[in-house]
């Protein structure tokens, strides 16, 4: 990550913290006051009905009740009904165990003796690693067997011809509300039932629990009204389940905006390309209409060919003299539908360099006839003629 984006990040985080800040400031400050008022009308109340008792002896009174109930003491426990109850039984004891290596730490209770919080530094070093291995493979499988389940759905809707974009939102959207429905508003009703808590209550308690804040102002099982051992530890497990489910919403959330953000860097380079592309093309077509223009560079010679006829009207050419040494008849006239390619030594001179000519005159070659041999080519090099009607070089020999 850059310099500038962690600033930005960080600075975004303190933005947000600042608010929420003032938020809860404005929010809980009057009521923490207007709680202090309501203490010391209290104490003063006490004071002027029992004359006898000092303010200082209430006062430390005071303080000592505050440190039992945060020891884990409950006024409640002096009733006979609830005489047997204790904060450190099994099902209490393996519930403060799963609040350890989960890392929510209600607060509730708390440790008090210096073996307790030793034992507490080690059980949390092994414990959080091995609950954070359970935790990515029960969320693996509880992914996987919601995806499954979805799948079928999203089978249907396709079979529907409904577009393929709104198949994936419309399985987004369920894998939200299924999960939503079973690890957070099953457990609000439940914990209504229960606890004896409102709704706004309940959700707050799911909702602080499943995200590890725990407050432990409200912890499911901790009244003493509660007498089975088994509630703490099916909320413990109902607490992994949920871990589970949202770590496995996040690991969703996170390859999606991994797999946007390799898109738009495509499609940014993508985009980089063409401008480069088109500033460079720019870039040239300005420079060239501002430079003086150039002569077009020369064409490769190329040697005369003398014209070849259509085939609609071939042209009949002369009979080649006979060499003065042979006294041999000279040769009738060609035909009127013999072709240039006919002749002795011109044969490869047509075939390697008369191809373009012939070509731009829009005349195709014309071919020789299957049946008819070619006369061999002499051993000295030909020389190309330079016109229909001329003779052949004087440095030719025969």
């Amino acid at each position: 990550m850059r310099s500038t984006t962690l600033l930005a990040l960080l600075a975004l985080v303190l933005l947000y913290l600042v608010s929420g800040a003032l938020v809860f400031q404005a929010l809980e400050q009057p009521h923490e006051q207007q709680a202090q008022r309501e203490l010391g009308e209290v104490r003063e109340k006490f004071l002027r009905a029992h004359p006898c008792v000092s303010d200082q002896d209430l006062g430390l009174f005071i303080k000592e009740v505050a440190d039992a109930l945060g020891g884990g003491a409950n006024p409640d426990t002096n009733s006979t009904s609830n005489g047997n109850h204790s904060a450190w039984d099994l099902g209490s004891a393996f519930f403060f165990s799963g609040t350890i290596i989960t890392t929510i730490g209600y607060g509730n209770a708390a440790l008090r003796t210096d073996a307790g919080r030793l034992f507490c530094i080690f059980y949390a070093l092994v414990g959080i690693p091995l609950f954070g291995i359970l935790l990515a493979g029960v969320g693996d499988r509880l992914g996987s067997s919601l995806r499954h389940g979805i799948g079928h759905i999203e089978a249907i809707f396709l079979k529907w011809h409904v577009p393929p974009e709104l198949v994936r939102v419309l399985s987004a959207v369920l894998f939200l509300l299924v999960g939503c429905l079973l690890f957070v508003l099953t457990p609000t009703f439940v914990f209504c039932y229960v606890e004896g808590w409102s709704k706004l209550e309940a959700i707050y308690f799911v909702v602080v629990t499943l995200t590890t804040v725990g407050f432990g102002d409200y912890v499911a099982g901790a009244s003493p009204n509660q007498n089975s051992a088994a509630y703490q530890p099916l909320v413990w497990f109902w607490i992994l389940l949920g871990l589970a489910y949202f770590a496995s919403v996040l690991t969703t959330i996170g390859n999606w905006l991994r797999v946007v953000s390799r898109r738009t860097r495509a499609e940014m380079g993508g985009l980089t390309a063409q401008a480069a592309s088109w500033t460079g093309t720019v870039t040239a077509r300005v420079t060239q209409r501002a430079s003086p223009a150039a002569p077009p560079p020369p064409e490769k010679e190329r040697p005369l060919l003398p014209p070849l006829p259509c085939p609609a009207q071939p042209a009949v050419r002369p009979p080649s003299p006979a060499p003065p040494e042979k006294a041999e008849p000279p040769s009738p006239p060609t035909p009127p539908t013999a072709s240039a390619l006919d002749y002795p030594s011109e044969n490869l001179a047509f075939i390697d360099e008369s191809s373009d000519t012939q070509s731009e005159r829009g005349c195709a070659l014309p071919r020789a006839p299957r049946g008819r041999r070619r006369p061999p080519n002499p051993p000295r090099k030909p020389v190309r003629p330079r016109g229909p009607g001329r003779p052949r070089d004087k440095g030719v020999s025969d």
